[in-house]
């Protein structure tokens, strides 16, 4: 469908929602930091700077208008820990763009790769101020649901990224590609053992790269290591292959008729403590006794990826059938498991979804009780001719709790008469206390405000602070208050200023005043291809 230029029609107050402990802040905003009424929003990933928590970013499929399914690359960044957020504008306005993924580095530039156009490439952009501003890349290969990650070891593969993709619906032929230099190009494509798909990668503190997914059939799960990767001038070779047992298979549901119900995380422990280097995979399995719904599996190895332990459920529930989707997982610094999930347990019609939160200190052998940090939300309202609310969602941990990018159906659009897809911020941290009561989450009335334009041009000056309370609420302007946890919850800050310009090349300016620093908290291999599968 052509772009919708109509970027805003009606604007509302920005969603906070409280629920017990915790606060999710929506982040795709106006200039003036409001809810944009008649868009959606989804398909979340967040990069942190790892010198500076405070400044995060987040990139999501951006719809301008729900009536289209022209989406584009939307982002938001923020500088005081989450609780305000400012979207600039897309990456290329009027360009389709899909499947964000973001990643940081080291030393805190983030980088945004997402497919462009409709042919299944991708590209990498660079951003060296926070996300306030992107640099473009150029892109050579790629393909659908692809992902990344970036090499921040010491080793002779630093800087290196790695992306895979599903070969079903792919760019150019193969479906691994390796940058030496920071993503800037890639090296020709190749083949991956199994053709694994809807999974991710990580590197150990060895620098050996690990790809986990499935099969194409689908009924499969594989790790599979290179240890040659790292090696600049040679081709990569996969040496290792392991299959592992995650106690049952994905399936698709009504919860997100057209999207996925999981994708496959996999990540590595690279604390330099006693579970360095264990390698853990988790998804969002149907077992073998269920008829309906998922439950969030995880396995570990101990040994390079060589073998797996047996699946341990994350979900404590004593339900069965119900839906424990879009599971996804991060591991911390000092190698705390955090895990967070949609879950309908709460629900008799097993429909509405919450967001769950869980962690682990014993390198997922055993799971803290499963505590809801969101209220319940529709994930089949809002859809923007799309009949999903996106395939995933994200979470990056440090050593006191993590920082999720999620969608859900808070705001209500009365002139639809039904709530909106956005995209929300919520710090998540292990606590002692028991299940939060569920707190209704506020629908605010849209202000029928028109400022209709072609090509939009945004210069906000954003000067707006919140209080979170017991329950939800949307405020315009309040006193930043946020409530006193040590572990998680971000002091308060001085009210930042942003100034930023969006323009066909996705570059903006910014100055802000940020709050002081809160506690640290070779030539592809041909071979024969299955049918494709329906695109998700």
């Amino acid at each position: 469908m052509p772009p919708a230029y109509i970027f805003r029609l009606e604007k509302s107050p920005r969603m906070i929602s409280q629920f017990g402990l915790f606060t999710s802040y929506q982040a795709n905003v106006d200039s003036q930091g409001n809810n944009i009424v008649g868009d959606a929003a989804n398909e979340p990933s967040i990069a942190v700077d790892p010198t500076d928590s405070n400044k995060m970013t987040i990139g999501w499929r951006q719809f301008n208008s729900y009536t289209s399914n022209f989406r584009q690359g939307g982002w938001g960044y923020t500088t005081d820990g989450g609780i305000h957020w400012t979207f600039p504008g897309v990456l290329q306005p009027g360009v389709f763009r899909s499947d964000p993924v973001l990643g940081a580095n080291e030393v805190g530039t983030f980088f945004y790769n997402s497919l462009l156009g409709d042919n299944f490439c991708d590209n990498d952009w660079q951003s060296t101020n926070g996300g306030q501003s992107w640099t473009s890349f150029p892109g050579t290969s790629g393909g659908d649901k692809q992902w990344f990650t970036i090499d921040r070891t010491a080793g002779p593969g630093h800087g290196f990224q790695y992306q895979f993709w599903t070969q079903s619906f792919p760019c150019s032929s193969g479906e691994f590609s390796r940058s030496t230099d920071g993503g800037m190009h890639w090296q020709s494509p190749i083949n991956i053992p199994h053709g694994v798909i809807h999974g991710t990668a990580d590197v150990d503190t060895s620098g050996n790269l690990f790809i986990g997914g499935e099969d194409l059939v689908g009924t499969q799960f594989w790790c599979i290591r290179s240890t040659n990767a790292q090696i600049g001038t040679q081709t990569p070779v996969f040496e290792q292959v392991t299959q592992v047992n995650l106690g049952g298979v994905r399936a698709g549901g009504n919860v997100n008729p057209a999207g996925l119900t999981a994708q496959i995380f996999m990540a590595v422990d690279r604390s330099g403590g006693p579970t360095n280097n264990n390698v853990y995979m988790l998804c969002s399995v149907r077992p073998p006794s269920y008829s309906n719904g998922t439950d969030v599996m995880i396995a570990r190895s101990t040994n390079g990826g060589a073998s797996f332990s047996a699946p341990v459920k994350i979900n404590d529930d004593a339900t069965t059938n119900k839906w424990h989707w879009f599971g996804t997982f991060s591991v911390a610094p000092n190698g705390r498991l955090d895990a967070v999930w949609y879950d309908t347990r709460n629900d008799a019609g097993n429909f509405l979804s919450q967001l769950f939160y869980s962690y682990s200190t014993d390198a997922g052998s055993t799971w803290s009780q499963n505590v809801p940090v969101s209220g319940s939300f529709n994930t089949t309202e809002g859809w923007p001719q799309q009949n999903k609310i996106g395939d995933y969602i994200t979470i990056v941990s440090d050593n006191t709790g993590g920082n999720v990018a999620y969608s859900a159906t808070f705001n209500f659009n009365p002139t639809r008469g039904q709530h909106e897809q956005d995209v929300y911020y919520v710090r998540v941290f292990p606590t002692g206390g028991s299940t939060p009561t569920p707190t209704p989450t506020a629908s605010p009335t849209p202000t029928a405000t028109v400022t209709a334009s072609a090509t939009p041009t945004l210069t906000p000056t954003a000067t707006a602070t919140f209080t979170p309370t017991a329950t939800a609420t949307v405020t315009a302007t309040a006193t930043a208050t946020p409530s006193a946890t040590a572990t998680a919850t971000p002091t308060a800050s001085p009210t930042p200023t942003a100034t930023a310009t969006a323009t066909p090349t996705a570059t903006s300016t910014a100055t802000t005043t940020p709050r002081p620093t809160p506690t640290p908290r070779a030539q592809a291999t041909p071979r024969p291809r299955p049918t494709p599968l329906p695109r998700p």
